[in-house]
């Protein structure tokens, strides 16, 4: 399984469609406190529609908890500009994808914890500054889930 770690979150619309992601390709989805927005409200419902049943959300209280809990794992921060693009590493099951708030990033203490091959990019035109933050986890969720051979995938029809 695939971890996908949202640094506390601002937008509820992003975070419910991070929630409809890791519900389809059964990644787990750790979101670090505090949030933007109060977990019950109606748009993150609304953007992860009926998904929220079927998606594995675990809430941490901080950074710390969060790395505790996921302690034996490869992280990967995930932040532009970044020294690695996203293709680069092999990926394994298990690997942890740490993506920052939509409107600072990740913090620079958060950051240094994570060695120069563990910090990777999307590219991007210059004079870009992001993709929308479910748009990325999309990208790099999938980039990592094929790797692995698309474990537990439904088959083609």
């Amino acid at each position: 399984m695939l971890h996908v770690v949202l640094y506390q979150p601002e937008i509820p619309p992003n975070t419910g469609n991070v929630i409809r992601l890791c519900a389809n390709t059964g990644a787990r989805l750790h979101l670090v406190h505090p949030l933007g927005f109060e977990w019950d409200d109606a748009r993150v419902k609304r953007a992860g529609l009926d998904y929220h049943e079927l998606a594995n959300v675990v809430h941490h209280a901080n950074w710390q908890a969060c790395r505790a809990a996921l302690v034996g794992n490869r992280f990967f921060a995930v932040e532009n500009p970044a020294p690695t693009r996203y293709d680069t590493p092999a990926y394994t099951d298990g690997d942890v994808f740490v993506f920052g708030q939509e409107t600072k990033g990740t913090p620079q203490i958060v950051l240094d914890e994570f060695d120069s091959d563990r910090r990777i990019q999307l590219p991007m035109l210059p004079n870009n500054r992001s993709l929308n933050l479910s748009n990325a986890v999309a990208v790099i969720v999938y980039e990592a889930w094929r790797q692995i051979g698309f474990s537990d995938a439904a088959p083609i029809s």
